[in-house]
């Protein structure tokens, strides 16, 4: 949880932040698994390279976007330099838990209208703009609360500017 609080608030992980060059964050983290597009056309831009449940979006070869997926139900891995001393942790994690952390460390946010909806909910931190997004999990996933909403991404996205 201090994980994803921190990066609610900062919009940074560790050193991982958006407009850092992708060389330099795979320097860190070493080589990510590159999306199949990106497979076939390395220059193109916007699909992630992803370590675990760790993922970024490049374009023009930096980081545009951070975000930590999460599956609720199931296990999620993050790399050492974002989870040091854990290879792999809970992916559940309840909407009033993350709001709380949040609160705690005096992390104002709001509800982000524009991806809340029957089913879904988020939230957009301040100063740094990260958005959390919440679902009800689907029927085949074994939550106790099934009426409520689970974190499923965290995420900062930054427009990098033109050439």
């Amino acid at each position: 949880m201090n994980v994803l609080v921190d990066f609610a608030r900062t919009g940074r992980i560790g050193p991982l932040h958006c407009g850092m060059p992708l060389a330099e964050a795979e320097d860190l983290l070493g080589p990510g698994r590159p999306h199949p597009a990106l497979r076939m056309r390395p220059e193109i831009d916007g699909y992630p390279y992803a370590w675990g449940g760790l993922e970024l979006c490049t374009t023009r070869r930096a980081v545009s976007e951070i975000s930590i997926r999460l599956w609720t139900g199931s296990m999620a891995r993050l790399p050492a330099l974002v989870l040091p001393d854990a290879e792999s942790y809970s992916a559940t994690v309840l909407r009033e838990d993350l709001i709380d952390g949040l609160d705690a460390i005096g992390c104002r946010h709001d509800v982000n209208d524009r991806q809340t909806s029957a089913g879904q909910s988020s939230v957009l931190t301040h100063p740094a703009n990260v958005c959390a997004v919440f679902f009800t999990p689907g029927r085949d996933v074994p939550v106790p609360h099934r009426e409520r909403h689970y974190l499923r991404i965290l995420y900062k996205y930054t427009s990098l500017p033109s050439l």
